[in-house]
């Protein structure tokens, strides 16, 4: 099963924004997000979270999500 990463950190660096402040702009909850942003790889992700993110950050799904393992 394939992990993936999501850059969110990177992102929210780019913007100068906190984690609470991507949450407050996206409306993903904070915990979910700080999940995201710490996790090396993850199984599963909540694809409407995804898609308010790369929206909140003017990106691609595509530039938002990095496969980490195969």
């Amino acid at each position: 099963m394939g992990m993936i990463r999501l850059k969110v950190r990177e992102f929210a660096a780019q913007k100068g924004w906190t984690l609470k402040e991507v949450s407050d702009r996206s409306g993903v909850v904070y915990s979910t997000l700080r999940t995201y942003a710490r996790s090396p790889g993850l199984a599963t992700v909540d694809f409407t979270a995804i898609q308010k993110l790369a929206r909140t950050f003017d990106v691609m799904i595509e530039d938002l999500v990095e496969v980490v393992e195969e």
